[in-house]
């Protein structure tokens, strides 16, 4: 149940996760304040990261940025940022004390109760007492677009030219979940000896400390690769993606990023939940190393032919199938 708002705009503070992949999993509580709170002027605190996340959600009247700090920093940070206001509803992900330290008339606020063995976007779901799934939504602007654009269109007219764009994510900043760098250069070499990729184009994308992992996958692409790492902020590696006809990448931020897209996802799993964490979609897949529910296998056991064989099959299913 939503509470009466107090007020013709509500004010709402959203603490929003830190990670770019559980921001992404969190996004439906945008559009969920909204129902619950028409015309709700939403505040987010979230990383740098993530903040371009929120330039374009509706209602959002204001962000903060806040970056994770050695020894509680950022919570300091965070406290002063939103003292000084009074709340209608203050929605925590994070479940820190801050939301019940601020002065509020509704606290949503995580604990780990909630947790029940079900896809973190259920958890999500259960948290804002919302009737349906709050499925994952991003909120891609004309300035994303346009950044995106300036990256890949001079890539896309020089090369081998246009045609059909492969993104891949060999990028990710846990230990563990990162599948050798050598073997997406071996991937790419597989799928541009395949015929139903004749043509196509494969675009790296990730962050700007991302292109060691990347290097190899765009040295085996030659003048098919589109380097897209480290060019552009998160919404508009997201608007590359969103161009992109398939995606391939490690389980982490940018394969939530493309899900959400809608664009046809492959998420790459090693020792992590892909019961959990897997992309969220109707056009999304999961390669593991292990895939047996609750049993684990390092992300090295994961051959080139089994992620080729996934990848080949996300072609057939989603992108053949709509050729039809």
């Amino acid at each position: 149940m939503s509470q009466s708002p107090s007020r013709a705009n509500p004010r709402v503070l959203f603490i929003s996760p830190n990670r770019i992949g559980d921001s992404v999993i969190a996004l439906g509580i945008v559009r969920e304040i909204g129902r619950q709170w028409p015309n709700a002027e939403i505040t987010v605190v979230t990383s740098g990261m993530a903040s371009s996340f929120y330039r374009a959600a509706p209602g959002v009247a204001k962000i903060i940025p806040i970056n994770k700090e050695k020894r509680g920093g950022h919570w300091i940070k965070l406290w002063n940022a939103v003292r000084g206001q009074s709340w209608d509803v203050v929605i925590d992900t994070r479940g820190s004390a801050t939301a019940y330290l601020l002065r509020a008339k509704k606290r949503i606020v995580y604990t780990r109760k909630l947790e029940t063995g079900e896809p973190k976007v259920e958890v999500i779901t259960r948290l804002m007492s919302a009737p349906q799934s709050l499925e994952p939504e991003l909120f891609i602007d004309d300035r994303a677009r346009a950044e995106a654009a300036a990256v890949v269109d001079p890539q896309l007219r020089s090369g081998a030219g246009a045609g059909p764009i492969l993104a891949l994510a060999p990028i990710a900043h846990q230990k563990g979940k990162s599948w050798p760098a050598d073997r997406w250069a071996a991937l790419v070499a597989k799928l541009k000896a395949e015929p139903r990729f004749d043509g196509w184009r494969f675009m790296p994308v990730g962050g700007p400390g991302d292109h060691p992992p990347a290097t190899p996958a765009l040295a085996e692409a030659g003048d098919r690769g589109i380097d897209c790492v480290g060019k552009t902020d998160i919404i508009a590696s997201a608007a590359a993606i969103d161009r992109a006809a398939l995606f391939v990448g490690n389980d982490s931020g940018l394969m939530h990023v493309s899900a959400a897209t809608g664009t046809p996802t492959l998420g790459l799993f090693g020792p992590t939940e892909w019961w959990l964490y897997g992309p969220r979609g109707p056009k999304t897949a999961t390669v593991a190393s292990n895939n047996t529910r609750g049993q684990f296998a390092p992300i090295e056991d994961l051959t080139v032919d089994a992620v080729f064989d996934a990848t080949v099959k996300l072609y057939d299913t989603y992108y053949a199938g709509a050729l039809k």
